[in-house]
């Protein structure tokens, strides 16, 4: 057996570590949050891989590696290349979807510039295409002894005189052309031409002819003509009949003459200029200003507030101009705004061309055009004394042109088995796989030869994703819509799909968001990885995805200075040994776990009623969340939790407490909300969108810390204020690295690095700033501090100590007061978000919301969240929590299961009631496997 040797790894809180994983093995790495698990995985191995690789590159590269610095390790031995596949790369380009980072959009695109047929835009009816030779046989055969015209189209539907183009057309030699449905002579219109204001149809006649076999070449010759002037279409006129027929070497309409040029792929392209939708550039949606924004309340007047960027009525230009007008056009500013006919309302939102006299208050008198309110929002102007005119009224909307299919009209027009490329993307992944495989009894024999290897492609891309547990999504979803687990399971399925070999896989918790029925087909994806002949190393709490392993690894015993120590080295079912210390095997073993409650709370008999919920995937459901509770929201993966919860409830009710704008999705009604007093969404966005965010900027703990600072005699002295201690400002931070403690390079091909500043060494600040100690650290040391050191070492300070207490109970305990908030993972910034929600003054009426808090964390982690979610719940709070976690769940009060399956198949509520109540129900999938949690 081959084997990846790691000597002495003492990144981060890595104790020298050194242990041998075979190689071609599927090798979880698990331990308690902060035990050590991504240091190992992700800052010594991956980090150590991508260093040598760069090694390898130009002498600009190298350049730079000297500056980088080398993970803690004495060496990694048997290392392959390495790819990394983290749950925070998810791409945010708006043009992003699953098909184009999957490249099925490729190959479908292929498919459809090769197979599709091609459909008038007139009358819907197949468009034909021929060569020269062919179009000579069928108007040798069709048109034998009959009178007819060769004519070559010019002109199809276009405003303009044309008197350019018939004089052109004289100077050739030409006599007549086919005008409107009238045979003219091309003189008479050399001098006035044609109607410029309206839509002409012009061809050229080319010959009068009676075909015969005799005239075959006169014939070819002027088929020929028509085809050259006509660009590759001519048209032929029936004289006895008076019937046209057009026919072309493109795709063409035999009836109405419309053609399409020839398929390539980028025609299917909304990523292309020559397939993407004009109106909308490929985007398929408009920014567009919001009505509803702008007037929230239609019961109040203009004068009090109803137009929301103006406020109530005040002193100004434009509400002087508002004024003139609306005398001029008879309609009031002080009554309801939804009293004012259309035309009225038009008026203010978009303004009058004719001009009005207003007399301002300064003295001047002006005639002027009211613009209108959304002329002010479109441009972006923003001015105090006349209101807030900007992007916050605007809102995205479906292209009107593409209705959201991101394409040109002309695109949509090619289709195979009566579908267009839009309706195919459109489509989720379990149906597209069976039309993909269906279809080759549906093509013709010609096009199924073409398609034979573009479809076998397809099948198995399309089959990957369903492997990873991704069949409900389409391809048309956009990446920056996906969760942190479905962007990674996504890339583990193009790497499937890429076939590489000899290569180590590293995955950090490819299971997150992934419900317990589909769990299994992930673990086999993972296996048919390793069986191509690759190394899989997941990091992962999963007790199923252990229990599959080939190998595993777990760090512990506990979390930051606690862990960092290699407890179990072996394969899952080995002997664990006498002195272990962990808490992976007492769960596993069953000597530890998470109990079920013994008592179920009836909640405080108040409700927050939804009814009529309609959006994405939702069937018209209605929910009755009962308060003072703890509520599951649980279901398969894409069956619409979200969208119930976070993209309805969630804008409903911070919209109505807090005059949000949040976009809502469409619901009938809602009642209850008067029932609390406060929503807290945590939720697993980052804390901070920079990287100087950080635990102790986001909880507000740093702002007390530069206070004691700054009380310290040497500050006194030296005259330093609370900015001096900031790194965010001048005054005491680095100005070599503008206080980030690290500068970034950039590498162009290659993403930007990171090194420490070479003038603080990573420290941030001035030298003379960290000369000023409080209690013998300097603000960099407190910085450095994990939370629980910091605890203890701000344990006598009122305004800090409740704070610091709160992060180590939702068990953060191990991180660092100063660390990045980009280098959190989505389950740390939640419960950074839930600490800094517990240590504010409870008001007892208050809505948790949190999106699948488990993330990233191990079994005796959830035990600790469990506790924190439950002190919430009895002091009178409503806690909501979606989640997949059994452990979980099995602790709600009550519980929302969805389905019954993923995308178009979900949107339902299959069951709820108690966990018991569910357990037992047999339309649940959750309810199956949450039966023997709460009976073993």
């Amino acid at each position: 057996m081959d084997w990846i040797d790691i000597q002495n790894a003492s990144e981060n809180n890595l104790k020298n570590v050194s242990l041998r994983i075979p190689r071609d093995s599927l090798v979880v790495i698990t331990g308690l949050s902060g035990s050590g698990k991504s240091s190992l995985a992700f800052d010594t191995i991956f980090a150590e891989a991508r260093r040598r690789y760069m090694d390898t590159l130009s002498s600009y590269a190298r350049y730079y590696i000297g500056t980088m610095e080398r993970p803690a390790v004495e060496s990694i031995d048997g290392l392959s290349p390495t790819i990394s596949i983290e749950q925070k790369s998810v791409n945010r380009n708006p043009r992003s979807t699953v098909g184009t980072i999957t490249e099925i959009s490729d190959f479908l695109r292929l498919l459809y510039s090769k197979a599709a047929v091609a459909y008038s835009p007139s009358t819907g009816k197949p468009m034909v295409r021929y060569s020269d030779e062919e179009i000579v046989d069928l108007i040798m055969d069709n048109y034998k002894g009959r009178k007819s015209i060769i004519l070559a189209p010019l002109v199809r539907g276009r405003k303009g005189n044309y008197k350019d183009l018939f004089e052109s057309l004289v100077k050739k030699g030409f006599n007549t052309v086919f005008a409107d449905g009238q045979f003219r002579q091309i003189v008479d219109l050399v001098e006035d031409g044609l109607d410029r204001y309206k839509v002409h149809f012009i061809d050229l006649v080319i010959d009068k002819i009676i075909p015969k076999d005799s005239d075959f070449k006169r014939v070819s010759d002027s088929i020929v003509t028509a085809l050259q002037y006509g660009k590759g279409s001519l048209a032929i006129y029936d004289l006895e009949k008076q019937t046209t027929k057009y026919l072309s070497k493109h795709y063409v309409c035999e009836e109405t003459g419309d053609s399409l040029p020839e398929p390539a792929p980028h025609t299917f392209s909304f990523n292309s200029p020559q397939g993407a939708c004009p109106r909308c550039n490929g985007l398929g949606v408009v920014t567009d200003v919001d009505i509803d924004m702008i007037i929230p309340d239609k019961s109040i007047s203009i004068a009090d507030g109803a137009i929301l960027p103006l406020g109530p009525k005040r002193p100004n230009k434009f509400f002087e101009m508002l004024e003139a007008t609306a005398k001029k056009y008879g309609f009031s500013l002080y009554e309801p705004i939804g009293t004012l006919s259309p035309e009225a309302l038009g008026i203010v939102m978009s303004g009058s061309a004719d001009l009005v006299r207003v007399n301002y208050s300064n003295g001047v008198s002006e005639m002027v055009a009211f613009p209108g309110v959304c002329s002010k929002i479109e441009k972006g102007e923003q001015d105090e004394d006349e209101g807030t005119f900007n992007g916050r009224y605007s809102s995205e909307k479906v292209c009107p042109l593409c209705n959201g299919s991101r394409l040109r009209r002309e695109s949509l027009y090619f289709k195979i088995d009566g579908k267009d490329i839009a309706q195919v993307c459109d489509m989720d992944i379990n149906e597209l796989y069976d039309w993909i495989v269906s279809l080759p009894s549906r093509l013709e024999t010609r096009e199924n030869i073409i398609a034979q290897d573009i479809l076998k492609e397809l099948r198995e891309r399309i089959s990957f994703l369903m492997d990873v547990g991704l069949s409900y999504l389409s391809l048309n979803r956009a990446t920056r819509t996906l969760s942190g687990g479905e962007s990674q399971r996504i890339r583990l399925a193009t790497q499937i799909g890429s076939k590489l070999v000899n290569v180590l896989y590293i995955l950090d918790e490819p299971s997150i968001g992934l419900h317990q029925s589909d769990n299994i087909k992930l673990i086999n994806s993972l296996k048919k990885l390793r069986d191509e002949g690759n190394t899989v190393m997941v990091v992962e709490h999963d007790e199923e995805m252990m229990r599959n392993a080939d190998w595993l690894v777990d760090i512990g015993p506990g979390a930051g200075e606690k862990g960092g120590r290699i407890l179990f080295n072996a394969p899952p079912d080995t002997p664990v040994p006498a002195d272990y210390e962990g808490y992976t095997f007492k769960y596993l073993n069953g000597l530890k776990k998470i109990g079920v409650p013994t008592i179920r709370r009836p909640g405080n008999g108040r409700f927050i009623r939804l009814e009529g919920a309609c959006g994405n995937n939702l069937r018209n459901i209605s929910i009755n969340i009962p308060l003072g509770c703890m509520v599951g929201i649980s279901g398969v993966s894409g069956s619409g939790k979200s969208s119930l919860i976070d993209d309805t409830l969630v804008p409903i009710i911070s919209n109505h407490l807090y005059r949000s704008l949040y976009p809502i999705l469409p619901y009938g009604s809602i009642s209850g909300i008067e029932n609390i007093d406060k929503l807290i969404e945590v939720d697993q966005s980052p804390i901070g969108r920079s990287p100087r965010s950080n635990p102790a900027t986001y909880t507000g703990v740093l702002t007390h810390i530069r206070k004691l600072f700054v009380e310290t005699p040497d500050a006194k002295i030296r005259g330093f204020k609370p900015n001096h201690f900031s790194f965010n400002v001048k005054g005491g931070r680095c100005e070599c690295c503008k206080g980030a403690g690290v500068e970034i390079i950039e590498m162009n091909f290659l993403p930007s690095v990171q090194v420490k500043c070479k003038e603080c060494n990573g420290r941030r600040f001035k030298p003379a700033i960290l000369d000023v100690k409080y209690k013998g650290a300097s603000i960099s040391d407190v910085l450095e501090m994990t939370v629980s050191q910091a605890h203890e070492f701000f344990s006598n300070i009122p305004v800090i100590e409740p704070k610091l207490r709160a992060l180590v109970d939702v068990g953060l305990g191990y991180i660092r007061l100063g660390q990045s908030s980009l280098s959190l993972s989505g389950g740390e910034n939640q419960r950074v978000k839930l600490a800094s929600e517990l240590s504010k003054s409870a008001t007892g009426n208050s809505l948790f919301i949190l999106d699948e808090p488990t993330t990233g964390l191990h079994y005796e982690d959830v035990n600790v969240l469990l506790g924190v979610l439950q002190r919430l719940v009895n002091q009178g709070n409503t806690v909501i929590v979606i989640e997949h976690n059994l452990d979980v769940l099995k602790c709600c009060d009550y519980i929302f299961d969805m389905g019954p399956g993923g995308g178009r198949a979900g949107g339902m509520i299959v069951a709820q009631g108690t966990p018991e109540e569910v357990a037992l129900n047999p339309d649940s999938v959750t309810g199956k496997y949450l039966l023997p949690m709460l009976y073993n």
